[in-house]
């Protein structure tokens, strides 16, 4: 899945709203809600001008995005930062160097990063994760009729990408209370969102400030497999077109919660995206702008039926910033 997705970014960008006739425009496989509306990034923006102005207003801030596509949530939610007096330094976080040149355009004054570890410490962080954590590659484990096994790739009689179940034991790491699963489930890992879960976490406590992470997945522990590629707006087999289709697995957001409790985390919510979006006051500022085309775009961000409940919104904060918006009752930590 690293592999695979590392020759997809870096060859292409997989942006694109499909055509009337069901082709893609320029070549996209995929949209993000960035892509969809503006009203998007100014929320986010809403969200981070509102906890500056509740921490104080202080004089530097960073805002660090990772992921950033082509730069349209970050230029969205900047255009609202500044409108309120809060003027960050910009580190984007981005490997590829086809998205990188769009960003830069859109961005002219940010710095790039290859990872979160060379962005500057000296200053407390807003940080914003959207559709980020599920490209980055999961870890399977199945259990077979003679016990746990790695899921891996193998080779068919046609020289074909099956999954195969690996041939050493794995049960010591399955969780104790998982192990007598019925032989065929599978239970997901993700190392990669784990080890930038952590980071972030440390960050918090050193530098001050919050982070916000949007992505679809879940907040409570489940078993089997969510791996899925997309290519040209459908769902196609995750092994039939290695590198040029894009791999993405559902975030376990209640794993990446108890990451972030152990690692100290001062406050942590979750909630779904249409919730979240709801409580920021996405309504009221589509019936400001209004019209059929951003009743749509509203439609698709909240409703339940498109991005509205599988989209989840998960916040942390620490170095004394105080809790976010948008959260309310019942929308605590998974």
């Amino acid at each position: 899945m690293g592999e695979s997705n590392a020759r997809y970014y870096a060859s292409r960008d997989p942006l694109g709203a499909p055509g009337p006739d069901g082709e893609t425009e320029g070549g996209g496989d995929f949209v993000t809600a960035p892509d969809i509306s503006q009203m998007f990034g100014e929320m986010v923006g809403l969200w981070c001008a509102d906890l500056w102005m509740r921490a104080g207003r202080p004089q530097d801030i960073l805002y660090v995005e990772l992921g950033p596509g082509r730069g349209t949530l970050a230029s969205d939610a900047l255009r609202v930062m500044h409108r309120q007096g809060l003027t960050p330094r910009i580190h984007l976080v981005e490997g590829s160097p086809v998205l990188r040149a769009k960003q830069r355009a859109a961005l002219p004054e940010a710095q790039f990063h290859d990872d979160l570890a060379s962005v500057p410490e000296d200053a407390p962080i807003l940080l914003v994760a959207n559709e980020f954590l599920d490209a980055l590659p999961v870890r399977q484990l199945v259990r077979t009729e003679t016990g746990w096994r790695e899921r891996m790739i193998a080779l068919d009689e046609d020289d074909g990408f099956v999954f195969a179940a690996g041939p050493n034991p794995m049960v010591d790491a399955v969780p104790q209370d998982r192990r007598m699963a019925e032989p065929g489930t599978i239970i997901e890992t993700n190392p990669g969102a784990a080890a930038v879960m952590g980071e972030v976490v440390r960050r918090l406590g050193h530098q001050g400030g919050a982070a916000l992470f949007i992505d679809y997945g879940y907040l409570a522990p489940r078993f089997g497999s969510t791996l899925q590629a997309v290519k040209g707006h459908r769902k196609v087999d995750p092994l039939a077109f290695p590198g040029s289709a894009d791999l993405t697995a559902l975030v376990d957001f209640a794993a990446l919660a108890e990451i972030a409790r152990t690692g100290g985390a001062e406050w942590l919510s979750a909630t779904t995206q249409g919730a979240w979006l709801r409580a920021l006051g996405i309504e009221a500022r589509a019936a400001a702008l209004g019209g059929e085309a951003i009743a749509r775009d509203l439609h698709r961000l909240v409703h339940a039926d498109e991005m509205g409940d599988l989209f989840k919104v998960m916040a942390l904060g620490g170095g004394g910033w105080p809790a976010a918006a948008g959260f309310g009752a019942g929308s605590g930590p998974p």
